[in-house]
């Protein structure tokens, strides 16, 4: 049964979470519709993963309110509404993934056959292996068949193709389009910032727990206010190139030159005028990831916030 109301899947109304001091998540309103793929992108510790806890009812909000096809989170959930593959948590060992496949779904309120199931996740041709003798990439597929092992209206993925190579993430996402194209709701975080720019029709991005830009890829590229400027040229000062009109920023490798400037037409005039012939010249928007950082490093500013760099275990 899908989604038949009018109003929001899934609805964050000035949502937080603390921990003492930490705002892990800090005022989240944000609305998920039906049949949407929303890429939920930010920095290590923005508060995804919380969010997502929150979501699936493993947290409670702090304060505010979620709610979930009208109801709140937890009676969602258990009604089968929802399939999550989180981060934590690992499989059962010793068994095989026909096996684990079925015993999971013995407690869905609404199953789908093993085999239905195996075949949506592409994982049929591993059924009779055990768990845990599965690469990374077939145990990440073996997760996602477990989020799908019912008959669900939202899909919930932390992560999804971590551990997977180019062409199981090519494979897991057209199992995903298949998925959203009879009506589910996607919602996924990810690092791999192309994955979103492909996938998603809309796209979050949160810092520190706050919600800093909602809009389709286009619309977040654009966000970021700048152009990427490309050419190759001879003898480059790159002090000169710092001066010129609209510089963001100015990379140099050999002779290939690449400028993210607030004003492409002023840079590029400037350019010129200076006498210099730049050569294979492409002007662009800035890709998903440069218009992420850029948004998020223009938050960090504005706040007097310095990230910390995570350390090498």
């Amino acid at each position: 049964m899908r989604h038949s109301g009018t109003g929001p899947v899934v609805s964050f109304d000035d949502v937080s979470k603390h921990y003492g001091g930490l705002r892990a998540v800090d005022g989240l309103s944000l609305d998920l519709r039906a049949g949407e793929t929303v890429a939920l992108l930010g920095p290590n510790g923005a508060g995804k993963s919380t969010s997502l806890d929150m979501l699936l009812a493993l947290r409670k909000p702090t304060s505010g309110k979620i709610a979930m096809f009208g109801s709140d989170p937890y009676h969602a959930v258990k009604s089968g509404r929802v399939g999550a593959m989180l981060q934590s948590g690992g499989l059962m060992p010793e068994v095989t993934v026909r096996e684990l496949i079925t015993l999971v779904a013995g407690f869905h309120p609404r199953p789908l056959p093993a085999d239905i199931t195996m075949k949506r996740a592409g994982i049929s041709d591993i059924g009779d292996q055990r768990v845990d003798r599965l690469s990374g990439g077939q145990t990440q597929r073996v997760r996602f068949a477990l989020a799908i092992v019912g008959e669900c209206d939202l899909i919930v993925l932390d992560e999804p193709t971590t551990a997977m190579d180019v062409e199981t993430r090519q494979r897991f996402w057209t199992s995903m389009k298949e998925e959203v194209a009879e009506g589910k709701t996607l919602l996924f975080a990810t690092h791999y910032l192309e994955e979103a720019d492909h996938a998603a029709d809309r796209i979050l991005v949160i810092n520190r727990g706050r919600l800093l830009a909602d809009g389709t890829p286009a619309d977040i590229k654009a966000r970021a206010g700048a152009k990427r400027i490309s050419f190759r040229l001879g003898s480059v000062d790159e002090t000169f190139l710092l001066g010129l009109p609209g510089i963001v920023s100015v990379d140099v490798r050999g002779d290939v030159v690449q400028i993210q400037s607030s004003d492409s037409d002023a840079t590029l005039y400037a350019l010129l005028d200076a006498g210099l012939r730049p050569r294979e010249l492409e002007v662009g928007s800035l890709g998903l990831e440069q218009a992420f950082l850029a948004i998020t490093a223009e938050d960090d500013r504005a706040s007097g916030y310095t990230p910390v760099q995570p350390q090498e275990a």
